[in-house]
């Protein structure tokens, strides 16, 4: 199985240089890296283009992004990951292993996450327990998941918020997540911009808000 990466970016001129040189080797061992900007102001799509990479225009928001992303990309495996999240140097192997055996079309990684405060570490723990418990998991946990099912469940949902939540939901009907321990490793920095806590009851506040109804337009404004 060939595997293809898509990030949806929106101008991550800081963090996309250092990410790239991390990916080359993947993309050397023929994974495609399909990047998708969302109307940049910076340097983004300059930088993406210096490393050998023609960025994909889309409307803004991450699922549109992520779904032009998906069409562009013609591999067996699609990997979703956010431009602030560090993959393991053998991610693809780890992708192919965890899906080779069939009795999983979709996954995603344990998540870490990168930052000064120590309550970040017991978030992470927490969010790795609650989606084993789930089955569902978040865009932090870099999905993965066969070309195959993601065209079964009809990709992501064009909304603005909560997309990898409904997503996953989509993509457990047709089996549980293999959820590898091997970690990626996310940004903790808007954690630490709102703070922890604060952070913690907003997203637990729209979590409960999207279960109840809520429409994602609306919580993607609570959210900002």
């Amino acid at each position: 199985m060939r595997v293809g990466i898509v990030m949806p970016v929106l101008d991550e001129a800081s963090v996309l240089p250092a990410r790239l040189d991390e990916l080359a080797p993947l993309r050397r061992r023929g994974v495609d890296l399909i990047i998708v900007d969302g109307g940049s102001d910076d340097d983004t799509v300059s930088i993406a283009r210096s490393a050998g990479l023609e960025p994909l225009a889309s409307p803004r928001g991450r699922a549109r992004q992520m779904t032009a992303g998906a069409a562009r990309c013609d591999a067996d495996v699609l990997l979703f990951m956010h431009a602030d999240t560090r993959l393991p140097p053998d991610a693809d192997r780890l992708v192919v292993d965890a899906l080779a055996d069939g009795r999983h079309v979709w996954g995603r990684f344990d998540v870490r996450i990168a930052g000064r405060p120590g309550m970040l570490a017991v978030v992470a723990k927490m969010m790795n327990l609650r989606s084993r418990l789930t089955g569902i998991a978040t865009g932090d946990q870099a999905i993965f998941v066969t070309r195959e099912a993601f065209d079964t469940v009809g990709g992501f949902p064009d909304q603005a918020l909560m997309e990898d939540i409904e997503l996953s939901k989509r993509l457990r009907r047709l089996s549980r997540p293999a959820c590898l321990r091997n970690k990626v490793v996310t940004s903790g920095r808007r954690w630490e911009a709102r703070g922890v806590w604060r952070t913690i009851v907003l997203m637990w506040r729209l979590r409960w808000a999207y279960w109840r109804g809520v429409a994602p337009d609306v919580l993607a404004r609570l959210y900002r």
